[in-house]
């Protein structure tokens, strides 16, 4: 038998959940437009729409916010900041920003022109919004292992190296500003990429003079991965696997909302002074002083904590142990979800969870508005919603993975609160047939999954 793991913390203070009643859920997804979005945090019993900006804070970090430097300039805490992503990132310069599409917003108009192509391992919503809002065109070059939510590749985040290069030679790389290769891919279901691809991308970008960024959100969860799965890093600290990952690019967007265990803010990082430069001109427009970049003193302290927490093998071990734990249930129970289990979320297979249901009528919006009701978890949709539509041709995008996505904050649910779940989806999957399709009845014009709304299709 194996031992079991328990959470690697005592639980100091508690905060008080309320499950409410059928009737109440009901009218409360139906208010909300049968978006999860829009739904009241009071309403909900159990919060899996997200990772980011959900996790407990340590008494550590909690300690340090009342060592935050509040001054308007040159703060303190923003060289605290900085010395701890030199030390663990390895990256030369650090400009802060409110959250991680601060930092893309960044990035994206100091090397973005009109007309350029921005390859990538799957997008993400938000950094493909960006790039296209200055021009670009994204192209994905992720293997096609990683829109088979059935295929058990160990690293389905890892670029196709000839997808890559077939870019390059088909628009030339000098329209090519740089690829952008994130860790443990949301979209594909928080999987990951191995060192060995890091390498490959990192050869391609350097003969062809393309530079490599990284989406860095949750590149310590692939980190544990690789120290799983790669030949040669079973004994290597976590901490270490990081930093060589980062060797590889020329800097990074980050969401200190995943990783860095805090509930605000982000960074941009580099290596490159010129690009340095005209962050810090940028960030003074859009965000605020280089030296804070629209957070406190205070939240910059308390991200330079998570830094050093987040690299803490028993940690990392522990979050990826939660992760599975919901995630093996569900497979024993036959239920259709991404495989391997990502390292952030568990994702349920909507198309095969509601096969009677076409993908114009919204399989994983409805399927993620039937768990509510059922349960009072809250988790949510990443597929046709999510994709939007071409900037071109405004046609519906159809993405190959239409998931649900069961996302688990860091630190704050025990495995209790996972069987309860674990329950709840295993009921719906007994009662599929009876989940009803979905409608769109208001679309804004980006970013549709945050704010669309919906009605059933009686």
């Amino acid at each position: 038998m194996q031992r079991p793991v328990a959470e690697p913390y005592k639980i100091k203070a508690v905060e008080p959940l309320r499950m409410t009643t059928r009737e109440e859920r009901e009218r409360a997804i139906r208010e909300a437009g049968y978006n999860t979005f829009l739904l009241r945090s009071e309403d909900v019993y159990i919060d899996l729409l997200t990772d980011s900006g959900t996790n407990a804070m340590s008494d550590r970090q909690w300690s340090a916010l009342m060592m935050g430097d509040e001054a308007y300039a040159g703060a303190r805490s923003f060289y605290r900041l900085e010395e701890a992503v030199r030390e663990i990132y390895g990256f030369k310069y650090v400009v802060p920003t409110h959250q991680g599409r601060g930092a893309e917003h960044l990035i994206s108009r100091i090397l973005i022109k009109p007309g350029h192509y921005v390859p990538g391992n799957m997008y993400f919503t938000t950094t493909r919004a960006h790039q296209e809002m200055q021009g670009a065109t994204f192209v994905d070059v992720i293997i096609d292992e990683a829109h088979d939510p059935h295929s058990t590749h160990p690293f389905k985040g890892n670029v196709d190296i000839a997808k890559f290069e077939a870019l390059i030679d088909r628009v030339g790389a000098e329209n090519i500003p740089y690829i952008n290769v994130a860790l443990t891919v949301n979209m594909a279901g928080g999987q990951p990429v191995s060192m060995a691809n890091l390498r490959a991308v990192r050869e391609v970008c350097d003969r062809h003079g393309i530079r490599m960024w990284c989406d860095a959100t949750r590149a310590v969860e692939n980190a544990y991965f690789i120290k799983e799965r790669e030949e040669g890093y079973q004994h290597k600290p976590v901490r270490e696997i990081l930093k060589e990952m980062m060797s590889y690019y020329d800097g990074c967007t980050m969401s200190g909302k995943k990783d860095c265990l805090v509930n605000i803010g982000g960074f941009l990082a580099m290596n490159e002074e010129w690009i340095l430069q005209k962050a810090r001109e940028q960030v003074v427009i859009f965000e605020g002083m280089p030296t804070y970049g629209g957070l406190a003193g205070r939240d910059m302290e308390a991200i330079a904590q998570g830094i050093y927490e987040m690299v803490d093998d028993a940690y990392i071990a522990h979050r990826i142990h939660q992760v599975r734990y919901l995630g093996e249930q569900l497979l024993e129970a036959g239920i259709p979800i991404v495989q391997p289990i990502g390292g952030h979320a568990v994702f349920l297979d909507a198309k095969a969870f509601l096969p009677h249901l076409t993908q114009d009528q919204f399989p994983a919006q409805a399927l993620a508005a039937a768990l509510y009701v059922d349960s009072g978890v809250r988790a949510m949709e990443r597929g046709i919603v999510s994709a939007g539509r071409d900037p071109k041709t405004g046609e519906n995008i159809y993405p190959k993975l239409e998931l649900v996505r069961l996302t688990i904050p860091r630190r704050v649910y025990t495995d209790r609160h996972m069987d309860v779940v674990a329950w709840s989806v295993k009921q719906l999957w007994q009662h599929r047939e009876s989940i009803p399709g979905l409608r769109m009845v208001y679309e804004p014009p980006t970013l549709r999954f945050f704010t669309a709304r919906f009605e059933p299709i009686r």
